[in-house]
């Protein structure tokens, strides 16, 4: 049983509780229970506003199906459709011309153009690596991944000739970032050089000397010690790239935080993190090692002045959407607080030891607070966010405007309605990003009924996909993001593939976007070099706003299959993928709360999941079963099959649970289960509601 406290007529959990009064209240001189009082009369505020737009998306859910219903299969008259979607509400007015009026946003947000993770907060390790991955080892990234071209080291310790391989790769590097006034970086004897634009040389460094080339630094490192360093012409011994110029640290799709427990770890990690003192110690390689925030980088111009330079990534905190309701606090009536709600105002508590300078470091120089809303659909729930971070400040004593939003464009009704979005936020917002994962799965959830979609790996060439992704962009620079905010990309998922990552992904700064997720800070390091190599603000956003925005008719088009004459082999074949994928998440999300991890593909190929793609697979697999493309007895056989396929791939893995064989005692294989044969049931597809009630079976279990 949860020991649990009265707040002001809330029943919160008191480890909670005693947390939020000593380590978040009391550096910011506030009062408990004026803290309580007020917080409890927001959740009377909002909650019921919540609840009603809650209501609303089933509304338009259930209008859509019978729309699709009524038609018996006919094809889709876009007119038909979007003057149905219009009379519904789904489709809004456009907002006319406005341009945003975010103020006191720092400029790795504004006027910085580079890569951005996204770390799940429950995991200190990992976000302390996200934190100091602002700077990263070029060489390290080259030597240590399939980046680089060469063959493969031989033996444990430092090998010469990939060495060498990797000094000529920087090289390249260096002659696109700071090309010189006449030759090449391959054949200088040392730092003193002549660059085209001397510019771009700042200062020199303890290590150094240190560059700038499109907002981003370069330092490179001279050390004729190291046994990189003695073996290069112009000793220089490394290459460290400003890279993770932003991280957003992950509330939500990345981790497994369903009760009190989870989200107070998540709390203090985030308090952690934003205080400075932050620390995990672990073992590595037979030895203990404690990992800490980095502390800042400094040069010194030519004219004596010394510039620092921020050590770490700027932190955004991503709250979870509405949807989610969390047993950590009981509202008056006995009902679970909704869980955005109780992030928006605990993650902001925290945050505010950084806009009253009670950190050790700093997040924000502009003395702002920066949290991303995953999740939203349409305007009004834009507009609802907007109200309640107004709340959150008034709670808090912090100016209007203080708290900073960052919209995911991942729903169908976000994207169809973007310019209205960004106008419900427009004085607060810095950051839209397309998520197309979660993006994927509401589209084949709202239009469950319509019919069989095609398979999961052509849904990526769709029409209406190619439109997102060109909307988001060109819609966030007509309404003047440009300079004031972030406009994002999706995730590279497979962090193993770097070579094939840089060849792919410099196509997120040429379509005009200033950021793009990335898996490591090694991938962050890799990406960096794209943001060199493209001028995104000099020169790409100003001709991208100049394209046409992509209609509307391009947007909704639904990736439906003109015929179901699959064979049995790609049916087969098609579940298996789905299957796989599924439950070698779910049975890691169940059975050890873990909520991002790299999952082996059917192929054997270690892929970044996270909730977004498992809303894909379980929605994909329920669309084919609802259509009778395939049947329950074909699903079962693929999921278990798949199963004796995961608990393989897991054999390593001493905490493990296999499910082969376990068909009534595994919860994640039952789960899983759940995830696809009530998919159609789930509010829009998401996976939230049936993870989090396995979960907590789990730890009750245990």
């Amino acid at each position: 049983m949860t020991n649990r406290i009265d707040c002001a007529g809330l029943g919160v959990d008191a480890e909670l509780a005693g947390f939020v009064e000593s380590e978040v209240l009391a550096p910011i001189g506030m009062a408990p229970d004026a803290f309580w009082q007020g917080f409890a009369a927001l959740v009377a505020r909002f909650a019921p506003r919540n609840k009603a737009l809650l209501e609303k998306r089933d509304s338009f859910q259930q209008h859509i199906d019978e729309w699709h219903l009524a038609r018996g299969g006919k094809p889709i008259d876009m007119g038909e459709y979007r003057a149905f979607l219009t009379e519904i509400g789904y489709l809004v007015p456009e907002p006319g011309d406005f341009t945003i009026g975010t103020t006191n946003v720092d400029p790795e947000i504004a006027t910085m153009a580079g890569p951005q993770l996204v770390v799940p907060v429950l995991n200190a390790r990992f976000l302390l690596n996200a934190a100091n991955a602002r700077w990263g080892s070029l060489y390290d990234a080259y030597y240590g991944t399939d980046a680089l071209d060469a063959p493969d080291a031989e033996g444990k310790g430092y090998d010469p000739k990939r060495g060498a391989a990797v000094i000529a790769a920087g090289r390249m590097f260096l002659d696109k970032a700071l090309p010189l006034a006449a030759g090449s970086w391959k054949d200088v004897g040392s730092l003193d050089v002549d660059l085209a634009d001397p510019a771009q040389r700042v200062g020199t460094t303890d290590k150094g000397v240190m560059f700038r080339s499109h907002g981003l630094h370069i330092e490179i490192v001279v050390d004729p010690t190291s046994e990189v360093g003695k073996s290069d012409r112009a000793q220089i011994s490394d290459i460290l790239l400003e890279a993770a110029i932003t991280t957003i640290v992950d509330l939500e799709d990345s981790v497994a935080a369903v009760d009190a427990e989870d989200k107070t770890l998540a709390y203090t990690n985030w308090l952690g993190v934003i205080r400075g003192d932050l620390e995990d110690t672990f073992e590595k390689g037979g030895k203990t090692l404690t990992r800490k925030l980095a502390g800042d980088k400094s040069y010194t111009t030519s004219e004596g002045e010394t510039v620092t330079l921020p050590g770490r990534s700027l932190l955004f905190v991503r709250n979870v959407g509405h949807l989610m309701i969390n047993p950590a606090i009981l509202m008056p009536d006995g009902g679970e607080i909704p869980e955005g709600i109780m992030d928006a105002v605990i993650t902001s508590a925290i945050s505010a030891q950084d806009v009253k300078g009670l950190a050790k470091y700093g997040n924000s120089r502009k003395g702002s607070i920066y949290i991303v809303k995953p999740k939203m659909h349409g305007p009004e729930e834009c507009a609802f966010t907007n109200d309640l971070f107004d709340a959150v400040e008034d709670l808090l004593g912090l100016d209007r405007h203080t708290v900073k939003v960052g919209v995911m464009d991942e729903e169908r009704r976000t994207s169809a309605n973007l310019a209205a979005c960004i106008h419900a936020v427009k004085d607060r917002i810095v950051f839209i990003n397309t998520g197309f994962l979660d993006r994927t799965g509401d589209e084949i959830h709202t239009s469950m009924r319509a019919g069989p979609m095609i398979r999961k790996g052509e849904i990526k060439g769709s029409t209406w996909i190619k439109a997102y992704e060109v909307r988001n962009v060109a819609i966030g620079l007509k309404h003047g993001l440009s300079g004031r905010a972030q406009i994002g990309k999706g995730m590279w998922a497979a962090p193993d593939r770097m070579a094939a990552m840089l060849a792919e992904k410099i196509g997120h700064p040429l379509t005009g976007a200033n950021t793009a997720w990335v898996p490591s800070p090694t991938a962050a390091t890799l990406h960096a070099m794209h943001y060199h190599e493209v001028d995104v603000f000099g020169v790409v956003q100003p001709e991208k706003a100049a394209d046409p925005i992509p209609g509307l008719d391009e947007l909704l088009q639904v990736p439906l299959a003109l015929g179901t004459n699959w064979s049995d082999e790609e049916v087969r074949a098609e579940l298996d993928n789905n299957a796989q994928g599924l439950l070698g998440y779910v049975v890691r999300w169940i059975d050890q709360g873990v909520g991002c991890s790299k999952v082996p593909d059917i192929n054997d190929v270690g892929l970044m999941e996270d909730r977004a793609t498992l809303r894909i697979s379980s929605q994909h697999m329920a669309n084919w079963l609802l259509h009778g493309v395939c049947s329950e007895e074909q699903v079962m056989d693929s999921l278990k099959r798949m199963a004796a396929k995961v608990d393989a791939q897991n054999a390593g893995d001493p905490l493990y649970e296999p499910m082969a064989g376990n068909w009534e005692t595994s919860l994640a294989f039952q789960a899983a289960c759940d995830l696809v044969f009530k998919g159609v049931e789930q509010p829009n597809g998401y996976t939230e509601p049936l993870l989090h009630a396995w979960r907590l079976k789990k730890k009750a279990a245990a």
